[in-house]
Order: C-alpha cells, then sequence, then structure tokens
C-alpha cells in the first residue's frame, strides 16, 4: 500500500508499511512522532537565529556618521544597560560565534547578516521538507492502524456471531 524508505545505518530500504504489523506501526509512528518534535525543535531555533541576524542587520542601518559621539545605552546583562557614547560609527564587533568576535565596516557587517540569514533561511526550508515527508510517513502510518484496527475488530464481531 505505502512504501516507506527507512535506513539503517548507511542502508536505505524501501518498506511497504502495510505489511508491519500493529506494534511495529506503532513504534514507527512513534519514531515519526518523535523526529516530527525534534524538527518542530530545530525549526524554532532557526527561527530565533534568523529573527536576532535579521535584528542585527536593521540595527546596522542606525549607525550613521551622524550618530557619531551621541550618548547610547550598553547592555552589561539581558537586563542591566549602562550609559555610553558611540565613538566609532565605521566598524563594528560582530560575533560569529563560540566567543569569537571579528571587526567588520558596516557594509561587510550588513552583508554577513543578510548572509547568515539566507543560510538559515535554507536550512530551514531543508528541515521543513524533510519534516513534511516524515509527517507523510506518519499520517499513511496512522490510515493503516486504522485500518488494521478496523479489520480486527470486524474479524472479532463475525468470530463472536
Amino acid at each position: 500500500m505505502s512504501g516507506v524508505v527507512m535506513s539503517e545505518g548507511s542502508q536505505m530500504q524501501q518498506i511497504d508499511i502495510s505489511n508491519l504489523n500493529l506494534q511495529q506501526l506503532m513504534q514507527l509512528k512513534q519514531q515519526m512522532d518523535h523526529e516530527l518534535n525534534i524538527f518542530q525543535d530545530s525549526l524554532h531555533k532557526l527561527k530565533l537565529a534568523q529573527s536576532r541576524f535579521l535584528e542585527s542587520g536593521s540595527c546596522l542601518e542606525k549607525i550613521t556618521p551622524k550618530v557619531e559621539g551621541k550618548e547610547i545605552l550598553v547592555p552589561l546583562t539581558g537586563s542591566m544597560y549602562v550609559t555610553g557614547k558611540l565613538a566609532n560609527t565605521s566598524d563594528v564587533l560582530v560575533d560569529i560565534g563560540t566567543g569569537y568576535y571579528v571587526q567588520k565596516n558596516i557594509h561587510d557587517a550588513k552583508e554577513y547578516f543578510k548572509g547568515r540569514v539566507e543560510y538559515v533561511t535554507k536550512q530551514m526550508e531543508k528541515i521543513q521538507q524533510v519534516g513534511l515527508e516524515k509527517s507523510k510517513i506518519r499520517d499513511a502510518t496512522m490510515s493503516i492502524i486504522e485500518m488494521k484496527l478496523q479489520n480486527q475488530m470486524e474479524k472479532e464481531i463475525t468470530e463472536r456471531a
């Protein structure tokens, strides 16, 4: 009825899920539910990263030579700020991850964040596609479970009569 591609290590094989018993189908459904939860969590984290990159890029639009010397609030923690003066409007320090920072001019920093947004968006699209496939497998598995349960109930009713 429905084929599912399953991987075992580096081997891929197609399985007709209608040939699986109820216990195997329930295990497959649980596996798909678990994987879908992981994909949803990954998508959520990527969406947060995408938002941070977009926000950083838009903040760079506000750094112009006109604001040099103006007072700004500098975050010390997530909820504590100190007053500072913007001394340099041509270069910024960009957090590139794992505690590393790179000095970039405003244009290059904008390009960096634009590239990060594009990369994260592509990763989100890939995860959404895989999630859609897993969702289809889960739906097919649920249909076959329902069909097998219905057949089992009909068989029991027939045997009693």
